[in-house]
């Protein structure tokens, strides 16, 4: 799993922001770095910026990325960008067991799409979705298990229908949710 690259806008800012030009270096670094592995198949988030960080492997690799629903950003109550950047601040400091409903339903999307991959894919998605699979993994409750940087590559195995954590992506520190 690839976090996306820096976003020209963050959480509160805009809905669905684009790279801005350091996440246009990240997508093209991370597409340096993945390349001797394929091709390969590539799922992303619809967002713009995931979609935006997977172009420049796809292009590499001469193929077209998959549009996976199931990978997208952890939807928000609310369309409102200040309530919504509050929401998460707070969202992700508990666990998934204070989870809504619908927010339930989403984390076992994720997870029910990333257990359904049975060969080597490239998976560019959302800091919380990269949690959701670490945290699953390392049978951790919390909503943020760790920090993955922009563009850093998390790797998973599925083990018949269980992912087991390889390798953590580069890490960022926490700061705040913008």
């Amino acid at each position: 799993m690839v976090r996306h690259g820096r976003a020209e806008a963050g959480f509160g800012e805009a809905h669905d922001p684009g790279l801005d030009d350091v996440g246009r270096k990240q997508a093209e670094a991370v597409a340096r770095e993945l390349a001797p592995l394929g091709p390969l198949p590539i799922l992303t988030s619809p967002l713009r910026r995931t979609r935006e960080t997977a172009a420049p492997l796809a292009k590499l690799w001469n193929i077209q990325p998959i549009i996976e629903e199931a990978v997208a950003e952890i939807p928000s109550p609310t369309d409102d960008l200040r309530e919504r950047v509050a929401w998460l601040r707070e969202f992700m400091g508990g666990s998934w067991r204070s989870a809504t409903p619908a927010l339930a339903q989403w984390r076992e999307s994720v997870l029910d799409a990333l257990i359904a991959i049975r060969a080597d894919t490239v998976i560019v998605s959302h800091f919380i979705a990269v949690n959701v699979a670490a945290g699953f993994a390392l049978n951790d409750d919390r909503v943020v298990v760790f920090s993955p940087d922009n563009c850093s590559v998390t790797v998973f195995e599925n083990e018949g229908g269980a992912l087991r954590l390889v390798e953590k992506g580069r890490e960022a520190p926490l700061t705040k949710v913008n």
